[in-house]
């Protein structure tokens, strides 16, 4: 299983970029197998960006929690209707498998067959002397399970109903015995033996089965075609070759065809009920026409293998991939507070430090590699510093990402400072969004002193559209804290020219009277030189939240 490198949920800029470029860089060291992954759309900003680079955006994965197709058995050994008992056990021997599906033509699975559905067809009857001699089958399906010729043959594929007689008697009883069934029903075996043969073909059996590559008598064979007799060569002794004939039987009497399939899409949990309650012994897995996906066993769900994550720009299970909880997170790169719920079961690489960017810890991880990025992989990283630095004007802005991203000027295939007014120019959320996707396009949840709340951000030139959309925004971010069942939700809204911010709350509390910055309308404050939801707003609603609960 691939190991996912993801950004935060609501991704911007520097996630989707460190994402794209740690893959990278990993694929080329330590893990071929690493995918960038994303569990949101990216920004308009970060579509100008991977458009520029030439790069394709992340995979989008919304949940890491496997679905039945993920963890199910790929490589099928299958059966199908008018197959014989020898044909589908030597598959299941060949696969160690003690049950397959059932399929039709077009592989929609028709039911389930097991090696103890396969040994009642083989003993079925043993105490009725004409059941226990019955095999259900064609002349050719005998011939080729035989692996023998023809000498002579009439329909090969018509379907019987055969009474098997092995002549090993004396010729006169084997005669008289042979008289009791009828004739269009008989297959006999012997060896070469011309006092059995000839009766037999006398009385127009269906098929004379000669043992050991013993042939007829070319008198005989002329015979047996006046009569209508087939006429089988097995290389084997007479045993083998009952036995063999017995084998030949068509698996259909069965079949189980009361048969329980999983959904492909269907999640493991999902799944794991539906299995849990029934004795079947394996569990075909279907798309949404019932077409064979692969193939599950109840120990496949019961412990499914765990999805490896590699976490950039983000620490927090709040904050990542649903089914994150459930995965095996391997790695972390990150430049932000620690937050709580990561755990591990074994010691795991962690890199978090106070810079601007993640991309800065990515291009760093490069330069430490003796690696050059390409300049695609280039730019996607100085597009991650400019956008979480703001071309590093940001206060969080330190002197490793001065450093890394003129080492990024020399390999951009760009002009950085006339790409970062582009950058900058286009995407306004407030120009081109919905407020309900204003809301949602940075957003990030934290956990305070029990109380709940999430910080979203955008970045424009001048707050003009704000003050047109500004009760909009709010009934936005109240319908969202209602809908994520928060305490409140709080919009960012910061101008990259004037290097400062708009802070619009979906509610005010006691604790916000001391926010200490210009209250300019009911849940809007204006907050000077304020441009880091990390560095800056965080630590501000955390102190205020402190503060009120003491």
């Amino acid at each position: 299983m691939s190991v996912l490198v993801f950004g935060h949920r609501n991704p911007d800029t520097d996630a989707i970029c460190s994402a794209i470029a740690y893959a990278d860089l990993l694929q080329q060291t330590t893990r071929p197998d690493a995918i960038a992954a994303c569990c949101g759309p990216p920004n308009k900003r970060t579509e100008y960006v991977l458009a520029r680079a030439g790069l394709p955006a992340p995979r989008m994965v919304m949940d890491v929690r496997p679905s039945a197709e993920d963890i199910c058995r790929r490589e099928i050994v299958t059966a199908q209707f008018g197959d014989s008992f020898h044909d589908s056990y030597q598959r299941m021997q060949a696969a160690d498998l003690r049950a397959i599906p059932v399929i039709d033509d077009a592989r929609k699975v028709v039911g389930v067959l097991s090696v103890l559905h396969l040994m009642d067809l083989f003993f079925h009857d043993e105490g009725d002397p004409i059941k226990s001699r019955t095999v259900t089958s064609c002349l050719q399906k005998i011939h080729d399970v035989l692996g023998g010729s023809f000498q002579h043959v009439i329909d090969p594929q018509q379907r019987d109903e055969l009474l098997v007689m092995v002549g090993a008697m004396s010729a006169e009883g084997f005669t008289d015995r042979m008289k009791q069934f009828p004739a269009e029903r008989l297959i006999v075996v012997c060896g070469d033996r011309p006092s059995i043969q000839l009766p037999a073909i006398e009385h127009g059996v269906r098929a004379l089965v000669l043992t050991g590559g013993f042939r007829l008598s070319s008198g005989l064979v002329e015979l047996a075609k006046i009569r209508k007799v087939s006429v089988i060569i097995s290389p084997f002794d007479t045993l083998n070759t009952t036995l063999r004939i017995k084998s030949s039987q068509f698996i259909d009497p069965v079949v189980d065809t009361d048969v329980v399939t999983v959904p492909a899409k269907a999640s493991v949990v999902e799944a794991r009920a539906t299995v849990e309650r029934s004795a079947q012994p394996v569990f075909p897995v279907v798309d949404d026409d019932g077409v064979l996906v692969g193939l599950s066993f109840k120990s496949d769900l019961v412990n499914p293998p765990r999805q490896k994550l590699i976490l950039v720009d983000h620490n927090e299970l709040a904050q990542a991939v649903s089914g994150a909880e459930d995965a095996e997170i391997v790695e972390v790169l990150d430049h932000h507070r620690l937050g709580g719920g990561l755990k591990s079961m074994q010691p795991i690489r962690f890199i978090n430090e106070p810079v601007g960017s993640t991309c800065t810890l990515v291009a760093r991880q490069f330069r430490a590699s003796g690696l050059e990025p390409r300049p695609a992989i280039a730019l996607c990283m100085a597009s991650g510093i400019i956008s979480d630095t703001l071309l590093l004007r940001s206060p969080t802005t330190t002197d490793v990402d001065r450093d890394v991203l003129a080492w990024l000027r020399g390999l951009c295939p760009v002009d950085l400072d006339q790409y970062a007014r582009e950058f900058f120019e286009i995407g306004s959320a407030l120009r081109s969004s919905t407020p309900a996707e204003v809301i949602g396009e940075d957003c990030k949840e934290f956990s305070e002193q029990n109380v709940r709340f999430s910080i979203s951000q955008i970045e424009e030139t001048g707050f003009d559209l704000f003050w047109e959309r500004k009760d909009d925004l709010r009934k936005a971010l109240e319908d969202f804290a209602t809908r994520q069942r928060l305490d409140f939700s709080a919009l960012l809204v910061t101008d990259v020219v004037s290097n400062g911010s708009l802070l619009l709350l979906s509610q005010e509390s006691e604790a916000w009277e001391e926010i200490n910055y210009p209250r300019l309308d009911r849940c809007l404050y204006s907050l000077k030189n304020v441009v880091s939801r990390k560095k800056q707003l965080l630590p501000l609603l955390s102190r205020l939240i402190a503060e009120s609960r003491a």
